[in-house]
């Protein structure tokens, strides 16, 4: 699937330039242009895989190239006021082949929470390829403002994108890990269950072609709208066993059988795994409305029949008939994975969290002002007293 990478603000800048890094590593042919925006020239300047003339500064006239303080009413504002230089890089980009455009952010933050929305509704506008969001949640230590963002910003970015990847940092997060690491390491988590997701049917020449491709059209009837999770497990295999030594052995029909056995059952404890596992965004899999299930892998390792098992249960356990399944052969491989992608989730504890965190922080913040106002109007009134003593 081919995609127009957008990451805005600090965050969305580091995980498209960690994307390209991905796809370059796996070929995975997936990012067709990246393009990273930003009201801080610092953070433009420590990307590594966007271009610089993808680099996009905005609110220049406003905060002069030192971002907006994590104010999100300021950076929909500088995003707003810019969009023009934003599309000035968009222009640059091939859209004749694009599947689809993903915007990137943190919605904790100032440039990304308040930006990300307002470009979604720009680029929905002007084209007729779907937008998808990338939102990544902060952590819940983070601090009350980051957490307001975070919810203000969730509300209106799920609006006004076709659909909203979700990211929960604190789901992630180890005991005892520093925040740049953490950070890197859910980024790389990340990276991999997105980019291995929009890589699948991505065929070049001479690729092997899957037995059920999973294409373009599969991951974009997925994502029709809602708030989206995607799940990943992997089991090492020994890659030794695929050359003359296994042919030979597998001439036995019963050897053939019991490697079959092993292969479906493989599959469809993978698919269970990546569902019940980590999730980007925990969430009840009973409330998803649609979903997908790729197996990818060595060619000879991936079952169809342990594709469809999965896909199955997967049915069972949403409720939904709206279940894709397919496979992604990577020749090659010492692994074989599952990827799960749920869309439409309605029952998800952490979006309800963090709603309701932000109601208590913004009604604490509304009181410390009023108490502040109270303050000082009442210092302001014992100065003109003492205006009058003199």
């Amino acid at each position: 699937m081919k995609l127009a990478l957008i990451g805005f603000g600090q965050a969305g800048g580091k995980v498209v330039d960690a994307f390209c890094a991905f796809d370059e590593t796996i070929g995975g042919h997936v990012v067709e242009a990246a393009i990273a925006v930003n009201t801080a020239t610092a953070d433009l300047r420590g990307l590594e895989h966007v271009t610089p003339e993808n680099r996009v500064l905005i609110g220049q006239s406003r905060v002069k190239g030192h971002g907006v303080g994590a104010d999100n009413e300021l950076g929909a504002e500088v995003a707003a006021a810019d969009v023009d230089e934003i599309q000035t890089a968009i222009d640059r980009v091939p859209v004749h082949d694009l599947d689809a455009f993903l915007i990137v952010a943190g919605l904790g933050g100032g440039t990304g929470s308040g930006g990300a929305p307002v470009l979604a509704t720009h680029l929905k506008r002007i084209y007729n390829e779907p937008v998808y969001g990338l939102g990544i949640l902060p952590g819940t230590d983070e601090g009350g403002i980051y957490t307001l963002n975070a919810a203000r910003s969730f509300r209106t970015f799920t609006r006004e994108v076709d659909s909203l990847v979700v990211f929960d940092n604190d789901a992630w997060r180890q005991t005892g890990e520093s925040v740049e690491s953490g950070f890197e390491r859910s980024n790389r988590e990340l990276v991999e269950r997105v980019g291995r997701l929009f890589a699948a049917g991505e065929v070049s020449s001479g690729d092997h072609v899957a037995e059920s491709v999973v294409d373009a059209s599969e991951i974009i009837n997925t994502l029709e709208n809602g708030i989206a999770t995607i799940g990943y497990a992997t089991q090492s295999v020994d890659s030794n066993t695929s050359g003359i030594l296994e042919r030979v052995s597998r001439t036995s029909s019963s050897t053939h059988f019991g490697t079959e056995h092993e292969a479906t059952n493989r599959i469809t404890s993978l698919v269970r795994k990546a569902t019940l596992g980590r999730l980007t965004l925990p969430c009840s899999v009973a409330s998803a409305d649609k979903g997908l299930v790729v197996a990818t892998g060595p060619p000879d390792e991936l079952s169809r029949k342990g594709i469809e098992r999965g896909r199955t249960w997967l049915e069972e356990e949403t409720g939904s008939m709206e279940i894709r399944g397919g496979d992604y052969p990577r020749p090659g491989a010492d692994e074989v994975g599952a990827i799960v992608l749920l869309s439409g989730v309605t029952d998800v504890p952490r979006i309800e969290q963090l709603q309701s965190v932000a109601v208590e922080t913004k009604e604490t913040t509304s009181a410390i002002r009023a108490e502040q106002a109270g303050d000082l109007e009442s210092l302001l009134d014992t100065s003109g007293e003492l205006d009058a003593l003199f």
